[in-house]
Parts: structure tokens; sequence; C-alpha cells
């Protein structure tokens, strides 16, 4: 495997970036309300995918792919935005991360049921590590925050999923660009329903909510959502480039002592430990055990 050439690289571009935004969205939302934030950070991003998309003469998705860009951007942008900012108003942004990381369990399964993509039992075994290691991690010191905000939590992974799957659809037929791109497009056209009291609220935000706005949009959607995309064209399965998320809570936690001041408690380093064990398990444990099964049957 060519770690430089494979999905692994611009699948950890993405949840650096995904992990940076549940810090700025805890802090950008004591300002703006969920749903300006949600409409002002794509519109950042689709001028900034505007502009690419004409310097490098972006051809138009085709007419019988407009209905799947469409959903894409309602599940990924409209109410996946909606639901992660509601959620993120009432819980902490390490809660909010450890929530969302269950996505690659549900993207698994609907893959199996749509897709039928099959996982090696080592993986489903990697998977259950991180679970185990998300609990810990919300358990262990009290961390999870028990409110209505993870109702709008669960509604968010369901609808990331969703959209993890039909980006698998469409990486199949556009570049990655395009597929986030377009995705966004249709999106952040749907937000625009929140536009005049984003305006608003916009017109009177401090500096340093514009610097939090400027790298949601670009940083945190528009490239992260573009290497998502394209490393989901470059793996075999979905659950390879999703299972990803897991590491979300952990980088979470560092960025939100980094920048929030949040103090990382010790369920954050044990929690931690654990999903970065299951997330090397996961990508490796296929072939440690296929090299393993070879030497015996060479013996």
């Amino acid at each position: 495997m060519r770690f430089k050439t494979s999905f692994h690289m611009d699948a950890m571009i993405t949840i650096l970036f995904w992990s940076l935004a549940y810090v700025l969205t805890r802090l950008a939302l004591q300002y703006f309300t969920p749903f300006s934030l949600g409409f002002l950070r794509y519109f950042i991003a689709s001028c900034t995918l505007l502009a690419v998309a004409l310097i490098t003469k972006m051809k138009l998705p085709q007419k019988q792919d407009l209905p799947c860009f469409i959903l894409a951007g309602a599940l990924g942008f409209f109410l996946y935005m909606i639901a992660f900012n509601q959620g993120q108003r009432t819980v902490t942004a390490a809660t909010g991360s450890i929530v969302i990381s269950t996505v690659p369990v549900l993207t698994a399964f609907l893959a199996q049921i749509f897709y039928q993509e099959r996982l090696h039992y080592i993986q489903w075994l990697a998977i259950v590590i991180e679970l185990i290691g998300v609990a810990v991690l919300t358990l262990m010191d009290g961390v999870l925050s028990i409110n209505t905000g993870l109702f709008w939590l669960f509604l968010a992974v369901l609808f990331l999923s969703l959209y993890n799957l039909l980006q698998r659809k469409l990486t199949k037929k556009y570049t990655a660009l395009q597929t986030s791109a377009y995705s966004i497009f249709f999106g952040t056209i749907l937000l625009a329903l929140f536009a005049p009291s984003s305006i608003k609220e916009a017109s009177h935000a401090p500096g340093i909510q514009w610097v939090y706005l400027a790298v949601l949009g670009i940083c945190s959607s528009a490239v992260a959502y573009a290497f998502w995309s394209k490393a989901f064209s470059k793996a075999e399965q979905t659950s390879q480039v999703s299972n990803y998320m897991f590491v979300t809570p952990f980088l979470t936690s560092l960025l939100g002592f980094l920048i929030a001041g949040e103090l990382p408690e010790r369920s954050s380093l044990v929690g931690g430990a654990i999903i970065i064990a299951g997330f090397f398990l996961f990508i490796f444990g296929e072939k440690l055990y296929g090299a393993i099964q070879d030497q015996k049957d060479a013996a």
C-alpha cells in the first residue's frame, strides 16, 4: 500500500479539519444561532468552491444525476448542519464528536444493505474496540452530556451516514471536487432559507467570529469535504473511509484544550488510546491475519 497515493492521507486531512470544526462551532455558537451559522459556513464554502469551479472550468452534472446531488446537499449539509448545530448548543465539543463518531458503524451496516459491502470479522472486532474506546471516553469521567442535544446529534449521525453512501455512488462517475462542490452548492441553496437572519447577525459580528466562520467555511467545509469525496473515490469500501471518524473524539479533545481551553479528562487519553488501537487493527488487521495464515499454510 502506497500511503501517499491511497485514501488514507485524504481521510486524515478531512478528520483533522472536522475535529477542528467541533471546537470552532462551539465558539461560534456563542454569537450565532445554529441556523445562521449553518448558512454562513456553507455560503463561504460555496463561494470558495465556485471560484475553484470557474478557474478549473468544472463541468456541470448530468440532468439525471441532479436528484442525487440535491439529496446529498439536503442530507449532508441542510439537515445535517441543522441537527449538528442544534445538538452542539447543549453539549461539549468532545461529547458532540463522540456521538458523531458512531457514523462509521451505521455507515458500515447501510453499506452492507445497499452496496453488499462485507467486512472481515477482524474489522468488525476493530469497530467494537473503537466503540469501547468511545464508551470509555464518554463515561469514564462523565464527559457525556445527557440532554436534548443528543437527540439532534443522533439525527445528524443518520443524515451523515446516508450522505456517505451517496458520496460513494457519485464518486464512481464524477471527480471528488465535482461531487463535493455540487453537493455543497445545493445544500447552501436549501440553507438560504435562513439567509435574512444570517445577514443580520453577521453584520454585527465581532472580528473573531468572522475568523471562526472563515475557517469553518473554507477549511472544515470546502477543503475537508473535497478530500472526503476524494477518499471515497480511492477506497475499495465505504467503511474504510468512514472508519476514520472514530479518531475525531480524541483529536477534538486535544484541539478543544489548545483552542477553547476545555481541559482534557483522563478518559480522553485512555479512550483515545483504545480508539487508536482499534483504528490500526481495522486498517492492518486483515492483512496481518492473512500473512499469519500464509505462514501456517507454508509450514
